[in-house]
C-alpha cells in the first residue's frame, strides 16, 4: 500500500487524508499544533464544497450540522436592500444551498472520520526535499511515496521547495470576526458601505457568525476592537449595531488579509504537492478559500486513485487545479475591488443603483459560477 504524508491538519489536509485513504493509500497527517487548539469562527460551505465533502464520504455525518441559508439580503449602510442573496437562489440554480458551520465543528467532523493513529500533533516539519524526505519533530517516517503540503498561507513546504517565490502580500483589507450567542431575528445578511462590509450568518447551533472587512493600512490594531468597529460603523443601520451590542469584546478576532504575492508556476515539485492556502491563498470576497481546499483534496485523491504513477497523477492534478484556483483568486480580488472596497461616493452610489436593478440570479452570477463544480469520483483502479 502506498504511503502519503500530509503536512498540515486543517480543512484541506484532513480532506486530502480522507480522500487518499478512499483511494487506497496509507496516510499520516502531521499537525504542528497541539490537539484541541483550533482557532477560527464560521465558514460558509457553497454547493461545490458540499459535493466535495460528499465524495470524501462525509455526506451522512455532515447533514445534521448544516444550516441552510435560504433567505438573506445585501444592503447599503442605511439598511436598504440592494439584492436578495438567499441560498434559495443558489438551490434553484445549483441543486444545493449555501450552508454555514463553525470551523471547529467541521475540523472535528473530518478528524472523526480518520483513525486516531493517522493524526500526529506537535509535529514540526523543518525541512523537505522534492523526493519527499522530511526533517523535524515527529517526522520519523519511512520514505513516503507522496507528501502533501497543506500547511496554510505561511507554508513551510512552499518556502522550502519554491524558494524564489515572493510569498504573501497584504491585500489592503483587515478583517474582524466573532461568533456570538443567538441574536433574535438575525438571518444571513450582508451590508456594503464605503470601503467596508459587514456580514452575518447563523450557524447550526443557533449562534451567529459575523465578520467585518475594512479597507485599511496594514498593521491597524485598535486596542479595543469592538469599540473601534462601533465607532467606524456608527452611521450604519440598526441591524448591524444590534449584533455588535451582543458581542463580548474578547470574542472579536482580527487579522490582516494576505494573499499569494504571485501565482505559482506549478503546485508540484517531485513527489511533493501543494493544496489549499499553501498553493493559492486568495482574498475571501467570494467565500471560496476553504471550499477550494476541499476541491483540491478530492481531485488529488481521484487522480491518484486512477493513476498509480505518482508523477503522472500529480501532473494531472496540477493541470486541473491550477487554472481553476488561480482564476478564482483573480475573480475574488475583482469582487472586492468593485464591491465593498469602493470608497468614492459617486462610485458607491453607482454600484448600489446597478445592484438594485439586477435580477437576483444575475447579481449572484459570480458566486454561482464558482459553486458550479462537480467532483470527480474517487475510484481506485
Amino acid at each position: 500500500m502506498p504511503q502519503a504524508v500530509v503536512v498540515g491538519g486543517g480543512i484541506g489536509g484532513l480532506g486530502a487524508a480522507l480522500g487518499l485513504r478512499r483511494a487506497g493509500w496509507r496516510v499520516t497527517v502531521l499537525e504542528r499544533g497541539a490537539a484541541g487548539t483550533d482557532l477560527g469562527a464560521g465558514i460558509s460551505l457553497w454547493p461545490n464544497a458540499l459535493r466535495g465533502l460528499r465524495e470524501l464520504g462525509l455526506g451522512a455525518r455532515l447533514r445534521p450540522l448544516l444550516t441552510p441559508q435560504r433567505t438573506g439580503a445585501l444592503r447599503d449602510r442605511r439598511g436598504r436592500v440592494l439584492a436578495e442573496v438567499g441560498g434559495d437562489v443558489l438551490e434553484r440554480a445549483l441543486g444545493l444551498p449555501m450552508v454555514a458551520i463553525h470551523r471547529g465543528q467541521l475540523l472535528d467532523l473530518l478528524r472523526a472520520a480518520l483513525p486516531a493513529e493517522s493524526l500526529r500533533y506537535d509535529a514540526e516539519v523543518t525541512g523537505i526535499t522534492p523526493s519527499g524526505e522530511l526533517r523535524g519533530a515527529g517526522t520519523d517516517l519511512a520514505g513516503a511515496d507522496l507528501v502533501v503540503g497543506a500547511d496554510g498561507i505561511d507554508s513551510g513546504v512552499r518556502a522550502a521547495l519554491w524558494p524564489a517565490h515572493p510569498g504573501t502580500a497584504y491585500c489592503g483589507v483587515t478583517a474582524f470576526r466573532a461568533v456570538v450567542d443567538p441574536v433574535p431575528g438575525a438571518v444571513m445578511d450582508g451590508t456594503w458601505g464605503p470601503g467596508a462590509e459587514f456580514g452575518a450568518v447563523p450557524l447550526v447551533d443557533g449562534r451567529l457568525y459575523w465578520f467585518v472587512s475594512l479597507t485599511a493600512p496594514e498593521g491597524l490594531r485598535p486596542a479595543d476592537r469592538l469599540a473601534f468597529l462601533r465607532t467606524r460603523l456608527r452611521d450604519w443601520h440598526p441591524g448591524v449595531h444590534r449584533i455588535l451590542e451582543r458581542t463580548p469584546p474578547e470574542a472579536v478576532l482580527q487579522h490582516d488579509v494576505r494573499v499569494l504575492a504571485a501565482p505559482l508556476d506549478s503546485y508540484v515539485r517531485g513527489r511533493v504537492v501543494l493544496l489549499g492556502d499553501a498553493a493559492h491563498a486568495m482574498a475571501p470576497f467570494l467565500g471560496q478559500g476553504g471550499c477550494q481546499a476541499i476541491e483540491d483534496a478530492v481531485v488529488l485523491a481521484a487522480e491518484l486513485a486512477r493513476e498509480p504513477d505518482v508523477p503522472t497523477a500529480l501532473a494531472r492534478y496540477d493541470r486541473v487545479r491550477r487554472p481553476r484556483t488561480q482564476g478564482l483568486a483573480r475573480a475574488s480580488e475583482l469582487a472586492g475591488r468593485f464591491g465593498h472596497r469602493v470608497t468614492n461616493p459617486v462610485a458607491v452610489a453607482l454600484r448600489n443603483t446597478v445592484l438594485r436593478l439586477l435580477p437576483a440570479a444575475v447579481a449572484a452570477r459570480g458566486t454561482m459560477a464558482a459553486a458550479r463544480w462537480t467532483p470527480p469520483r474517487i475510484e481506485p483502479a
